[in-house]
């Protein structure tokens, strides 16, 4: 089970995330059940060893509330686990989420539905099977 928190109006988790044999401890990851995919910033996972692939990736652009864009690039990352779910062959984005907007990352809908969340926003928590 992971636990949101709610910052100024936003859900929040804290998560692991380990590519290869590498972890990182992310505290401030946006919980966006309006976002389509799965972005971390791209500064915290040299950290682990994930670079952008630039030539298997594709350059996209993140558009929040507004119309403002950030350049992220989209790619499959393979051996990714994201908390206590093993993604084999997972399609991750990875741009400028900390400077720009304060969050380590964004989980969006992807993930969601990829490992079936169920999330209770009276409890602030997020279960799965």
């Amino acid at each position: 089970m992971m636990k949101l928190r709610i910052d100024d109006g936003l859900p929040l988790v804290s998560l692991s995330l380990t590519y290869g044999k590498q972890t990182i401890k992310l505290s401030n990851v946006l919980f966006d059940t309006g976002c389509a995919s799965t972005i971390f910033d791209t500064d915290l996972m040299v950290n682990i060893g994930l670079y952008l692939d630039m030539i298997n990736g594709t350059a996209k652009r993140m558009y929040g509330v507004g119309g403002a864009s950030e350049l992220c690039y989209e790619q499959v990352v393979e051996d990714l686990q994201i908390g206590n779910f093993n993604l084999p062959f997972f399609k991750l984005q990875l741009g400028m989420t900390r400077e720009p907007y304060g969050f380590d990352g964004i989980l969006g809908i992807d993930f969601m539905t990829a490992v079936g969340l169920k999330v209770d926003f009276k409890e602030l928590n997020i279960k799965y099977d």
